[in-house]
């Protein structure tokens, strides 16, 4: 029989990368797999309790309804940063401002600040469709004792230590990277552990999938427009018309275009000129991922992970995925 490796295991085994860690970068990977699994639970049973609909009249930052799902997911993995004791800082997608920890005894000494959106895809919960979380993870730039400031929290996604995200469908599954390759661990339930099934990941270079959603249509630049009828045209050469995909969940889209080959484009519109994704917990964490796994990821005029940023819930438009596939909407737009 085949040997199964833990999440746990794997990153242990792992830890010699980061020499300057001690420890730290492990454990705290090691909590956020525990908080995942906790939200999973949930999941799973959301249509059984009372956990499905929205908290009355309550929204986030974004003037979103917040689904019971979004808070409960928030609330666990923000106990498990706080009690975990690695990391600092935490910037979340329901939370208005950022959540300092350094206060908490257990956190004073830690040395890292994490991005994350709890619960991606929420509003298709539901509807029992796939949802998931995205988290990034960088290290302080000032040292333990200072106190924190942007320069800690406002890092460009080159300085990413590791990201990752967390998709709760048919399996449970948890892809990482530490900027070593990308590997995949599935939630085995009766054990409970996360154990690798997909080791050194990779995207091909070019798919028949493209995920945008085309309900959008009149509100799309120019050259993205140009790009969709270039999908829907009949070429042998080429195997188009390529496939339309489009979910709705950031993760559930991104997860299956890594593994069979793709493009996701969200891109800016007439309504959102600036695009709607969040940079620091959406876009950085998953464009880390898909580059270490061989593709690209632009907003259509900048790498996405070379982007100054100014604010923890800035927006950015995506255009993520196969390398050639990106290449070829980044030559539509040029053109238009």
């Amino acid at each position: 029989m085949k040997s199964l490796k833990t999440l746990g295991q794997f990153i242990i085994e792992k830890q010699a990368d980061f020499p300057y860690a001690k420890g730290e970068l492990s454990r705290l990977l090691r909590d956020i797999g525990i908080a995942a699994k906790i939200v999973n639970r949930e999941v799973n049973k959301a249509g059984l309790v009372d956990i499905l609909g929205t908290v009355g009249d309550s929204t986030n930052i974004f003037g979103e309804n917040q689904k019971k799902l979004d808070v409960f997911a928030d609330e666990q993995f923000i106990s498990a940063l706080k009690y975990g004791g690695e990391c600092c800082f935490v910037a979340s997608e329901e939370q208005d401002e950022g959540i300092e920890l350094i206060d908490s005894g257990i956190s004073k000494d830690a040395k890292y600040i994490v991005c994350i959106d709890p619960l991606d895809g929420s509003s298709n919960i539901e509807v029992n469709v796939s949802v998931g979380t995205i988290f990034s993870i960088y290290r302080r730039v000032t040292d333990v004792g200072e106190a924190l400031c942007e320069r800690d929290y406002l890092q460009d996604g080159l300085k990413q230590v590791a990201a990752g995200y967390i998709i709760y469908g048919s399996s449970t599954m948890l892809v990482y990277t530490t900027g070593k390759g990308v590997n995949g661990f599935t939630l085995d339930p009766s054990i409970g552990e996360f154990c690798l099934s997909h080791p050194d990941m990779k995207i091909p270079a070019v798919g028949k999938i493209y995920s945008i959603n085309e309900g959008n249509y009149s509100k799309f630049p120019q050259g993205i427009k140009r790009y969709i009828k270039y999908c829907q045209e009949e070429d042998s050469g080429t195997n188009r018309p390529y496939t339309s995909r489009y979910i709705g969940s950031m993760v559930a889209d991104i997860h299956r275009n890594l593994l069979l080959g793709g493009v996701f484009i969200y891109p800016q519109t007439a309504s959102q000129p600036q695009g709607k994704l969040r940079l620091m917990y959406e876009c950085n964490p998953i464009a880390f991922i898909i580059e270490q796994a061989g593709g690209k990821a632009s907003t259509g005029t900048q790498r996405i992970l070379e982007i100054e940023p100014i604010e923890l819930h800035q927006r950015v438009p995506a255009i993520i995925g196969s390398t050639e596939m990106v290449d070829r909407v980044l030559d539509f737009i040029t053109q238009s």
